[in-house]
């Protein structure tokens, strides 16, 4: 059986195969997660990109540059907001973004941006706003009750897509967890020496880079991606991890996650095994009565509370709510 492009990325014991016909179904699955660059740059990084197909090298070069200079784009309009807040003093937090591909990945362009999210303290969102608009973003459209996030867009001269700015107060629906953000704020530290620019600490991060990848329902290799790296550069302590989902009722979201990407790299298990690893409906997404059971245990089981459960139905029979 040929290996599975996280096995190809991150198990160096596997061998590549030769044939040119695996690659190219490796390039399209590459393609529906937008992967190109964090595959180009952790294949490179191993040592292991020069024994691939000059075409396969080629497409993943093409797209990684691309990358660099939409990152460059997201890095200066990012900085520009965040020297707004710094001046403003209040306190911001970005979120993934370029810096996250620096810090994690290795290099600014190691993994795509599409946004810009910040989180701000729920108190200073009404300046938070109106720092955003003063910058020329306009609301993409009103806000959710009960969600955790604002979308303000810009159009950009000569680009058809205009560039978004997420503003999140919370990292997770206020009325389907036990979560009070102000612990993430209390572990936060200064960064690059600012008096209000802030970063999650790395436990904070992993915690809500977890929940970002459930919210998706892991349909991405980005999103494995994503946590598999964060896996192996901190040392995370999973006791805690656990400990903190279940005083938030969100330990389903962090256990089924983190099983369904310990179940797709089982290698991982002998970098830093987690402990309460589960059997999960992931892997029978190949029909479509399969995908259906899969998205209602998502969807609906994946929560701690039988309240959480009936609200989560309920918003998802009223989207607006």
């Amino acid at each position: 059986m040929n290996p599975s492009l996280l096995q190809v990325l991150y198990d160096s014991q596997i061998e590549l195969p030769i044939d040119s016909t695996y690659y190219w179904k490796l390039l399209n699955e590459i393609e529906k997660s937008n992967s190109h660059a964090q595959t180009y740059t952790i294949m490179k990084q191993g040592g292991r990109l020069e024994a691939t197909p000059a075409f396969f090298q080629q497409e993943l070069k093409e797209k990684y540059q691309t990358v660099i200079f939409q990152n460059i784009l997201f890095k200066n309009q990012t900085n520009r907001i965040l020297r707004e807040f710094e001046e403003r003093r209040i306190e911001i937090i970005p979120l993934k973004g370029t810096g996250f591909a620096e810090r994690h990945f290795g290099h600014l362009g190691a993994r795509p941006t599409s946004d810009i999210d910040l989180l701000i303290k729920p108190t200073d969102m009404n300046q938070a706003i109106d720092i955003v608009k003063s910058l020329g973003y306009k609301e993409e459209r009103k806000q959710i009750p009960f969600h955790f996030h604002g979308s303000y867009n810009k159009v950009l001269p000569g680009s058809p897509i205009p560039l978004t700015v997420e503003l999140h107060w919370d990292i997770v629906k206020q009325n389907t967890a036990n979560f009070s953000i102000e612990e993430l704020w209390k572990e936060t530290s200064s960064l690059n020496g600012s008096l209000y620019i802030k970063q999650l600490s790395n436990f904070h991060l992993f915690y809500m880079i977890c929940l970002h990848g459930w919210r998706h329902n892991m349909d991405s290799l980005k999103y494995f991606i994503d946590i598999i790296q964060l896996i192996l550069n901190l040392d995370i302590d999973f006791k805690r991890l656990l400990e903190d989902a279940n005083r938030h009722k969100t330990r389903k979201r962090i256990v089924r996650t983190l099983s369904i990407v310990y179940h797709q790299l089982p290698i991982l298990h002998l970098v830093k095994e987690f402990p309460k690893v589960v059997s999960t409906s992931y892997d029978q997404r190949n029909t479509s009565i399969k995908k259906y059971v899969d998205f209602i245990d998502y969807s609906f089981l994946s929560y701690d509370s039988p309240k959480h459960s009936l609200i989560e139905f309920y918003h998802w029979l009223h989207p607006k709510y």
